[in-house]
């Protein structure tokens, strides 16, 4: 199993590690973060962009591991994910997709200083045959994806996951699953709202304590939820 490969274990805990840091930017940030709370806007915006640059934010390592397992379980070799950050959440994909015996993570990240480490992270995990990575506007560089798409990741800026999944839902298989993390964020709500809908032919599930949506595109068929 490639998640117990020696570099893959080194570099996830590695990054781990590191992302423990953010509470230092958050709390840098907790005058912004407040006022934005109290007016109701999204959290994420309380960031501004040199503190988003140094932020990780990323899955836990059960998240990471409950990635990898679904990706498997699915069989999943051809995966998109919106959001690479410094890449944690997709080192879990690109493992599984070398052990479903060869895919391919094409990911996108739209900041360059975390698109050069995010580089760095997958080639240290080794990794790097594995993974597209995609830099710019996840609307634009998208669209060049090819399906069928077995498996989404939705973890980049939370009121662009209903026009990401939108672009690509033509292009995923019947059966494709469809993940999207921090669900419980503000801006995220009318994605799930998208996902449950009668008729929108996923079934959905919240899970990880109401921060991660499982979803599963059940061709033809109305949203079951529960």
């Amino acid at each position: 199993m490639t998640l117990a490969d020696h570099a893959v274990v080194h570099t996830l805990d590695r990054l781990h590690d590191a992302a423990r840091g953010d509470w230092r930017i958050f709390l840098g940030a907790l005058p912004r973060l407040i006022g934005v709370l109290m007016r109701g806007r999204s959290l994420m915006r309380a960031l501004s962009p040199a503190q988003m640059k140094n932020t990780y934010m990323p899955v836990s390592r059960e998240e990471g591991r409950f990635l990898y397992a679904s990706a498997r379980a699915g069989g999943a070799r051809r995966v998109v994910e919106f959001g690479t950050s410094f890449g944690i959440s997709t080192i879990y994909l690109a493992a599984a997709v070398r052990d479903a015996g060869g895919g391919i993570v094409h990911t996108t990240e739209i900041e360059p200083s975390k698109c050069r480490v995010a580089e760095a992270n997958i080639r240290d995990a080794g990794l790097s045959e594995q993974v597209h990575l995609l830099e710019g506007d996840a609307l634009k560089t998208l669209q060049s994806i090819e399906g069928p798409i077995d498996l989404v990741f939705l973890d980049g800026w939370k009121n662009l996951y209903v026009p990401v999944l939108d672009l690509l839902r033509d292009k995923l298989r019947p059966g494709a699953l469809v993940l999207a993390d921090n669900v419980n964020m503000r801006d995220a709500r009318s994605y799930v709202e998208t996902v449950r809908d009668p008729g929108s032919g996923f079934i959905s599930s919240t899970l990880f304590a109401g921060r991660m949506e499982y979803s599963c595109l059940i061709a033809g068929s109305p949203a079951v939820t529960f």
